[in-house]
This record gives structure tokens, C-alpha cells and sequence, in this order.
């Protein structure tokens, strides 16, 4: 798909209308089963990955050797609402913490080692997002900065400014599409003001392996 490649690369995003079919759908609605938790990191499990692989074809069809290297499922309801300014995703989920010159801010989340690596690494990766559920302003779908991945490493207290200089797009979406994007991309997310829940689930892709001891966390 080169021109979806192509602007991927150019804009930052690119969009997978009405990607995955119904039965798709319903292989990875359990991800989302997360009660009154906002989001959470998802361990690898045979049936994880047998779900994500049409997901795995679209990041394969942009960055070649693209795997899975972390999942993250969101659920947004009345009971776990939430709002996030404009900011860069720069860390990657590993098994272990070890000490390796580039990468920095170790973090634990969710029992999984989360660090920050060369700034590389992260403009080559990329993360899909599925909709399991409608996302339009009401329910406080994703806002992304369109070109601002080519950025590079972006200071929180110039995202918002940075944002505000770019082109915004409103990632409304219906149940099935799929929103890919660069990993240094800026976003920002609102809080929901409808009842209904607003589930997604996020998987970053590299093509490559980390630099050794280092392993990343969601192997397949």
C-alpha cells in the first residue's frame, strides 16, 4: 500500500476505514473487558495474538518486519473518564530492567517495565489503533497534530504550542477502523460526555530487536 505508506510518513497518520469485519471484531472485544479500570497493558496469550493478526497485516503493509510490541486496551465510561493534554508516547514495555546507555526514565507500570529509548527507535515504530466502539467529539475520540512525529523529541511545555501549530484531526471513527500513526506523533484526548463506553486498543509495532540484554516485554 505505498500510498498509504507514503502518508503515513508525510502526515503521521493514516486511516484503515472499516478494516476488520464483525467476527474480527467480536475475536478482540474481550481485550476491553476492563470494568471501572481506565486502560491496562496486555500480556501476550495464544488467543491475543491469533486475534491481532489482520491488525499485524496493516502494520506489516507500512513498515516491513513490523510486529507486535505492546498492547494497550482503553475502555472510557461514566466510571473511568479521563482527559490527557497534548503529548508524545516515548517509552516501550520490556522484561526486565536493565542499565543501557540511551535509554532512560525507567518506570514501573502495571508490573511492566516501561523505559524511554534513543529517540531512533521511536521514529521508526508505529502504533495501530482499533475502535471497538464509535469515537466522535461527544465521546472524546483521539485528536492527533498531523506532522508533528517529524518533530523528533518533543519538551512537554512545547507540545501544546507545537500542537497548536499543526493541522488537528478529529479521529472520529466507527466500530472497525483502524488509525495508524507514527509513534512520536502528538494527541491529546478529552474526557467523554456520553454515557457509553468508548473502547480502543492500541499496539505498537517495531521491525526491529532491542539492543541486547534488553528484551521487549509482548514477544511473539
Amino acid at each position: 500500500m505505498p500510498d498509504a505508506a507514503n502518508a503515513l510518513e508525510s502526515e503521521g497518520c493514516v486511516w484503515f476505514r472499516g478494516a476488520l469485519s464483525e467476527t474480527k471484531l467480536r475475536a478482540l472485544d474481550p481485550i476491553c473487558a476492563l470494568g471501572s479500570a481506565p486502560g491496562a497493558r496486555i500480556a501476550p496469550a495464544p488467543d491475543l495474538i491469533a486475534a491481532l493478526a489482520p491488525v499485524d497485516r496493516l502494520a506489516q503493509s507500512l513498515l516491513a518486519g513490523a510486529r507486535p510490541v505492546r498492547v494497550v486496551a482503553f475502555n472510557k465510561t461514566e466510571a473511568a473518564n479521563w482527559a490527557l493534554p497534548w503529548h508524545q508516547d516515548r517509552v516501550i514495555a520490556v522484561r526486565e530492567r536493565v542499565e543501557t546507555p540511551g535509554f532512560v526514565n525507567w518506570t514501573r507500570k502495571s508490573g511492566v517495565w516501561h523505559v524511554e529509548p534513543p529517540i531512533g527507535l521511536l521514529e521508526r515504530m508505529l502504533f495501530l489503533r482499533v475502535h471497538l466502539d464509535a469515537a466522535d467529539v461527544e465521546s472524546a475520540c483521539l485528536v492527533v497534530a498531523t506532522g508533528s512525529h517529524s518533530r523528533g523529541k518533543v519538551p512537554d511545555d512545547r507540545a501544546e504550542g507545537i500542537a497548536s501549530a499543526a493541522v488537528t484531526e478529529q479521529c472520529i471513527a466507527q466500530r472497525g477502523d483502524v488509525l495508524a500513526a507514527k509513534a512520536l506523533i502528538l494527541h491529546r484526548s478529552g474526557a467523554s460526555r456520553r454515557p457509553t463506553s468508548r473502547r480502543a486498543i492500541r499496539i505498537d509495532y517495531s521491525a526491529e530487536q532491542l539492543q541486547a540484554p534488553l528484551q521487549w516485554e509482548f514477544s511473539t
